[in-house]
């Protein structure tokens, strides 16, 4: 099963050799209620950045092992038919599981042509996700996810659990979304000076993604001439975008300072970098990060 899998349920409309070099949109697909955002997200993106879209399904290889191993169950009184009925039902319920994983990607395929999206195709993997994006990580260009996991419920929310991990590991964009899509109309980007905030700024500006939307620079810290001087500089890096740019400098503390921002402008989507030493990019590790997560209304995009 692992190689049925691995070999990938993939569609194109002109079935183009090499298409597995092209860059891409990837948007995770699973039994999440974010699901159907995932694909308008997704969508939208592959539109706005005129890329093609890879809709992905990782069969968790721990849950659904390919050939279960139930050496460690000979125990007292243990027979060999039992373990046999045991390792079949196992073995069916990854064929059930493979299945349902076909249904949904059908699906998510289909919602995302009827948003206007034509060039698509479908991949299943049965591994872990982390390692199922890292293998795709050459040829994706921008990551789509839900923020909530398919354990979620309108009562006990819960982020996706492999969320961090792939923070963390992944070398690309990330667009975290919500379990409802709204078109994004503004966003804005958490800048804080570093080299590592002017390289985001470099990668927004080569990027399609945000053009021609009305886009904030927000700082967090002290009003001084330096940090203008900084904001500016980067303002004038994103001028291809033909974009509104608006710079700012908000007191206190970063993250109730940039949700306070975010709410009173009304900012769709708000760009952050992942990870490091600086305040902006220390928010984003440990209980932080899962409280923002966690409340999180709008899309995030995390630069890697």
């Amino acid at each position: 099963m692992a190689e049925e899998t691995n070999s990938a349920v993939e569609r194109h409309n002109n079935n183009h050799r090499g298409e597995e070099k092209m860059l891409r949109v990837v948007a995770c697909i699973d039994g999440s209620r974010a699901a159907p955002a995932v694909c308008d997200y997704a969508s939208w993106a592959s539109r706005q950045m005129a890329t093609p879209l890879l809709l992905l399904h990782v069969l968790d290889e721990e849950r659904y092992p390919a050939e279960p191993d139930l050496a460690g169950s000979i125990g007292l009184g243990s027979r060999e038919q039992l373990l046999d009925e045991l390792a079949e039902l196992d073995r069916r319920r990854a064929k059930l599981a493979l299945e349902h994983g076909h249904h949904m990607l059908d699906d998510a395929e289909r919602r995302v042509k009827e948003a206007g999206v034509d060039d698509v195709i479908q991949r299943q993997r049965h591994d872990t996700l982390t390692e199922s994006l890292l293998a795709l990580e050459n040829q994706t260009r921008l990551l789509v996810m839900g923020l909530h996991g398919e354990s979620s419920s309108d009562r006990d929310v819960h982020i996706g659990s492999q969320l961090e991990t792939v923070i963390r590991s992944v070398h690309r964009p990330i667009l975290l979304v919500p379990d409802e899509y709204t078109a994004p109309k503004s966003a804005m980007l958490a800048f804080d000076g570093s080299p590592t905030a002017f390289r985001g700024v470099e990668l927004l500006a080569g990027s399609p993604v945000l053009k021609g939307m009305p886009l904030h620079l927000v700082m967090v810290g002290p009003d001084t001439n330096d940090r203008w001087e900084q904001l500016n500089r980067a303002k004038k890096m994103l001028s291809e975008l033909d974009s509104e740019i608006t710079p700012a400098i908000r007191a206190g503390d970063v993250e109730p300072a940039l949700h306070e921002y975010q709410e009173e402008n009304d900012i769709d989507i708000l760009v952050m970098g992942a990870y490091g030493h600086s305040r902006i990019r220390q928010f984003l590790v440990g209980s932080t990060t899962t409280t923002m997560l966690k409340t999180a209304h709008k899309p995030l995009v995390i630069l890697r």
